[in-house]
């Protein structure tokens, strides 16, 4: 213990004196470096990839001691990695999402979509505690949607977070003031009620990104009728029997079951289950990486919420918000 000690302050002194010297760079804590394979359980040639997408969909880097690449970065890279690999045959991509951002969802979901296309192999959705908007969206990429007995999905619409801080700004003495070039530059602004014309322009452009979720999940789920589906897409949220009841998943089952199903449609009857992990991550079964992020209120703090307060811009989610 000494040993460490001594070895630390040494280094904290050769910083200090790098930094007065100006000619010095000292890297304390190294990145996490690129995903590399790790092998869950089975044997044969051939493989079944799982990856894990949880918590809150969004495209802003996670903070802290040491670097790490955004949600959409890394699935991205992992699935770079999953398409130069001819031993890969089938994917499970397990979710526990309550959504996201709109942009985000979407391109979560157009590259699962395009990796399937271009690799040709049986991609499986497995939701977990909860797969709901944006988590649901992405789940429409897949060939085929599982669900455990308790998961909570749907939730098939737009929302936009704003904030109003007006009546606390006039309270503590404080106003703000915009200087714009047109009547709609400052709309939704935390510091001023938003007019019934502009609340309809906000309106309008939700409607436009439901279009697009209501035609997603209608490519996704070709049983449904567009009328079906209009109807589930009101926001709520369904159970895992609700939702196979009502065509928005294929059936009900554990992760290995989605594991057995992505085998099967790959035509093995054995196959390894690997999935993708950082320097330091520590897995050795299906469950590992998953419990202990951040699914559901939590997980807000990714999207920074309170910087609305501060005079950031509405967000418009694909997200189950209760």
């Amino acid at each position: 213990m000494r040993r460490v000690c001594s070895m630390f302050v040494r280094l904290c002194i050769l910083a200090v004196i790098g930094l007065q010297a100006g000619c010095v760079t000292v890297n304390l804590i190294e990145p996490s470096g690129p995903v590399k394979e790790v092998q869950l359980s089975g044997t044969g040639d051939g493989k079944v990839l799982l990856l894990d997408l949880s918590g809150v969909i969004s495209s802003q880097d996670k903070e802290g001691l040491v670097p790490h690449p955004n949600m959409l970065a890394t699935f991205k890279e992992e699935l770079t990695k999953a398409a130069k690999d001819e031993k890969i045959k089938a994917v499970v991509v397990r979710i526990n999402s309550p959504g996201g951002t709109v942009t985000a969802s979407d391109i979560l979901y157009h590259e699962l979509r395009e990796f399937k296309i271009k690799k040709k192999i049986p991609v499986i959705a497995s939701m977990m505690d909860v797969a709901a908007s944006g988590g649901y969206y992405l789940a429409m990429a897949a060939d085929n949607i599982l669900v455990h007995p308790s998961t909570v999905t749907g939730s098939i619409g737009v929302i936009m977070l704003t904030v109003n801080a007006r009546g606390l700004l006039e309270k503590v003495g404080v106003e703000a003031s915009a200087i714009t070039s047109g009547p709609r530059k400052d709309m939704g602004s935390p510091f001023r009620v938003m007019t019934p014309e502009e609340r309809g322009i906000f309106q309008s452009v939700i409607d436009s990104f439901y279009q697009r979720f209501l035609a997603v999940v209608q490519e996704g789920r070709p049983n449904l009728s567009a009328e079906q589906i209009r109807k589930l897409a009101d926001g709520r949220i369904y159970s895992g029997d609700q939702a196979k009841a009502a065509g928005l998943i294929d059936e009900i089952g554990y992760l290995e079951d989605a594991v057995e199903l992505a085998k099967k449609k790959a035509g093995l009857t054995e196959a390894r289950v690997v999935t993708y992990g950082r320097r330091g991550e520590y897995q050795n079964n299906m469950y590992s990486r998953l419990f202990g992020t951040s699914t559901g209120l939590t997980g807000l703090a990714n999207l920074d919420v309170l910087s609305m307060v501060r005079g950031g811009t509405p967000q418009f989610m694909y997200l189950w918000m209760p």
